[in-house]
């Protein structure tokens, strides 16, 4: 069985080894301020790439995600009745999306490069309900004041 030795840990957080070792006991339980803030920041420089990867293979195979955009909507569709105005719009979109924003954000696409692929998930998810009405709607967005998306 494998050991791992608290000095490694102990020179990340600048404290000694026998320090690491009474917190692994548990005989230590609150850090100081100082050692606080190391304790935070190693944790989110170690663990926070793995979650945030983690998230987005999630949300790129099963979950979706959540897009929130204020813009101006316009449409196109036949006997459409619904002039294009300034929308804010939170909806879920489908994973099949998200991996396709998520591939063009890891190649180096600008936001402005991922707007017609996020005007299509909208239009899936929110103006069709998921093709559940309005087939033959397209949704173009321009004058974009802000676009966020969470997990």
């Amino acid at each position: 069985m494998c050991r791992v030795t608290g000095q490694p840990l102990a020179g990340r957080l600048g404290v000694s080894r026998r320090t690491v070792e009474r917190y692994r006991a548990w005989t230590l339980t609150t850090p100081q301020k100082r050692l606080q803030a190391t304790l935070v920041e190693e944790t989110e420089s170690e663990w926070q790439p793995q979650v945030r990867a983690q998230a987005r293979a999630a949300a790129a195979t099963s979950r979706g995600m959540m897009v929130d955009v204020t813009a101006y909507f316009g449409f196109t569709c036949t006997g459409s009745s619904d002039d294009g105005r300034e929308r804010q719009i939170t909806t879920d979109i489908s994973p099949t999306y998200v991996k396709q924003i998520l591939e063009l954000q890891e190649a180096g696409a600008t936001e402005e490069d991922l707007h017609p692929i996020v005007a299509e998930a909208i239009t899936e998810s929110y103006f069709t309900e998921w093709g559940t009405r309005a087939d033959v709607l397209r949704a173009d967005f321009t004058s974009v004041s802000s676009i966020s998306f969470r997990f």
